[in-house]
């Protein structure tokens, strides 16, 4: 009676064989993943209210931002953080009221932008033009805001430029409006923001 002994290694190997498949596709999916982190120094952030007399214009600084997102699904993460306490409209008094009675930034000290979705391809080079979806976050509440961005990338370097209203009363801050002075109830944000790509690509 002839033996035949089976080779151990034939039934591993196709095992093997989809284990090297799935990690070549997981590296190539975290490649696809862009990092990109924003530099404070040249980020603006600018606010716009008006009343009936003139419009007040100020601005606000950026603490930090870091955004990672998948171009090929969309998935996003990471937060644009802004200094809620570095409001300045160019008046003491008016910025004094704005910090105790509307913001009341020494309890809430950040205002965030959490991002969860980038809709559109930012492209290598050149400008895009993509909708964020994500969270913002003033006054201790959160959010859902979608915005439209105009992103421009030169190799490593990105730009971004975003505009957004928040109606601040509808959310649950104060309007500052007197029987003399009437305020809009909402604020235009402008945010321009300069930074640079730390890991993936684009």
């Amino acid at each position: 009676m002839v033996q035949t002994f089976k080779n151990p290694l034939r039934n591993l190997f196709p095992i093997l064989l989809l284990a090297g498949i799935a990690t070549v596709y997981a590296a190539n999916v975290a490649a696809e993943e862009a990092v990109v982190e924003f530099d404070p120094g040249q980020t603006k952030v600018e606010f716009t209210l008006a009343d009936v007399l003139h419009t007040v214009k100020g601005t606000f600084k950026l603490k930090a931002g870091k955004i990672h997102f998948d171009s090929s699904t969309g998935a996003a993460g990471g937060a644009l953080i802004i200094d809620a306490t570095s409001g300045n409209s160019g008046s003491n008094a008016r910025d004094s009221r704005m910090h105790k009675n509307i913001l009341e930034s020494q309890r809430y000290p950040e205002i965030t932008f959490t991002v969860h979705r980038v809709n559109g391809r930012v492209a290598s080079q050149g400008d895009s033009q993509v909708e964020v979806e994500g969270t913002f976050n003033i006054h201790g509440a959160g959010h859902p805001l979608t915005v439209a961005a105009k992103v421009g990338a030169k190799d490593a370097q990105i730009t971004a430029s975003l505009h957004f209203v928040v109606p601040y009363a509808q959310w649950g801050m104060k309007n500052p409006s007197t029987f003399i002075l009437r305020v809009s109830d909402k604020v235009d944000i402008d945010i321009q923001a300069q930074g640079r790509v730390i890991g993936g690509k684009l």
